[in-house]
Order: C-alpha cells, then sequence, then structure tokens
C-alpha cells in the first residue's frame, strides 16, 4: 500500500509569539519550528504501522514550503518514511497547498493521502478536506482508530456523547485525531538513514492563491481572578451571571 503523508512545520509551543510590519507577518526570530504533532504522531507513525504490518508498501511525505521546512522533513524521514517531497512554494493558502498535494498524490497513483486533523498554529482543518475533493476521493475526518480490511478502511471517529464507524475504499483522504498512534521518538539508526533517503524538490503545478493574511493579533490578556468566600455563593451566582454571563 502506498500512503502520501502530508506533514507542515509549526512553532513549538513554548515559542514567544510577536509579530512585525505592523502586526501583518509573523516574527520567527528565536521560534523553533517542530513537524505539527498531528500530522507526526498521527498520520506519519498510523501509515508506518500499517506499512510494518502488512509487510511490503511505501510511506512517503510530502510538505509545501521552502527550503527552511528540510530539518522537519528529515525529523519526519527518521522516523520512519520512505521518502519525502518538497514542493517549493509558499504554504500561505489553503486551497493552494490542497492543489498541490492532490497533484502529488495523483500523479505517484497513492492509495491513501494522511494528514492530521489540523495544525496546530492555524487550527484551520481545511487542506485534507480540500485534497478529497480535488482527487474525488473520500474523505474521513478526525480518525481515532483505524483498521484495514484488504482494500477497506474501518474508521472510529469521536463525537460529543459517543462514537461512529465509517468505512472506505481505498484510495481514501484521511485526517488523523488524537488515539489513531501513538508518538515515536526517532532512534539514532533512523536519524543516520534519514540523511541519505531520497528528498525531491518539485516545483508547484499551476494554481491561484485565493486568501492572504490580512493581520495577526494576539488572544487578550487574562483578567485578574476574583476569588469568592465559600459562604458568598450568592456572589458567585450575580458575577457568573452579570459578569462572565454563562448563566
Amino acid at each position: 500500500m502506498k500512503i502520501l503523508v502530508c506533514i507542515s512545520k509549526t512553532p513549538d509551543t513554548t515559542s514567544k509569539i510577536a509579530f512585525t510590519d505592523g502586526n501583518t507577518k509573523f516574527d520567527e526570530n528565536g521560534v523553533q519550528y517542530i513537524v505539527n504533532p498531528y500530522d507526526e504522531w498521527y498520520a506519519l507513525v498510523r501509515a508506518l504501522e500499517i506499512k510494518e504490518s502488512l509487510g511490503t508498501g511505501l510511506v512517503a511525505i510530502i510538505t509545501v514550503g521552502g527550503a527552511d521546512n528540510e530539518p522537519i522533513i528529515r525529523k519526519a524521514l527518521a522516523i520512519g518514511a520512505d521518502e519525502a517531497v518538497r514542493v517549493d512554494s509558499s504554504d500561505n493558502d489553503s486551497l493552494f497547498v490542497a492543489t498541490q498535494i492532490a497533484a502529488y498524490a495523483k500523479s505517484g497513483n497513492f492509495d491513501a493521502v494522511f494528514c492530521g486533523k489540523e495544525t496546530i498554529n492555524y487550527n484551520g482543518s481545511a487542506v485534507g478536506g480540500m485534497v478529497a475533493e480535488l482527487l474525488d476521493w473520500p474523505y474521513i475526518s478526525l480518525a481515532s482508530k483505524l483498521t484495514l480490511e484488504g482494500n477497506v478502511a474501518v474508521v472510529e471517529r469521536e463525537f460529543p456523547g459517543g462514537e461512529e464507524v465509517v468505512e472506505a475504499t481505498a484510495p481514501f483522504v484521511l485526517s488523523a485525531a488524537k488515539g489513531l498512534a501513538e508518538q515515536r521518538i526517532p532512534n539514532m539508526r533512523g536519524i543516520m538513514a534519514a540523511r541519505t533517503k531520497p528528498l525531491q524538490v518539485i516545483a508547484p503545478v499551476e494554481a491561484n492563491t485565493h486568501t492572504k493574511i490580512k493581520l495577526y493579533t494576539l488572544p487578550p490578556a487574562k483578567g485578574a481572578c476574583k476569588f469568592i468566600p465559600a459562604d458568598q455563593a450568592g456572589d458567585l451566582i450575580r458575577l457568573l451571571h452579570e459578569e462572565a454571563k454563562v448563566i
């Protein structure tokens, strides 16, 4: 089975976030980048588990972006991916990115495309569905468990109040949520092997860019906590009603 896994770089969660040029650009000074956790921990690792269970197949990774993405690509190769491709272009528009991924998936005759349910910096959850639409493949989102029965994927998804089980016949696109796999730490052998694994850089296919970033803003600062004595429950109820407006 040939699986294409989409990966992207995101700032480490400990990074200090700031903006420049009148809050129109992300300030990358001092920012440590990592592989987006949903792509790495769940989508990539589950693809590797499937290949290992079948005893054959190929797991390739794809990312859209500049040369500064190559360290995270090598990290994914060290975890176990067989080969990688980088589409040498900007990654600021979801449809443009999805178009590049879909074009490569189609040309490579892949059986499935895996991606994380979202990136932790934008939380858009847009690319997976767009890739499926462009390929005209079934799309299974928010997968928390995946088993294969021949060429049929049986997927469990969680939703508020329960779970559902869906089936799709390959080829298909899947977005991975927490629970689909467990994080793998690259070992020394994998790190050494990643240095020589193939990394292909290709030009983007022609596609329009429909969105652009206009402005960044930081979340509002958290207000001070108010402490209500245990014997003044009436004040707590009043504040929840009048100030917090949650009741």
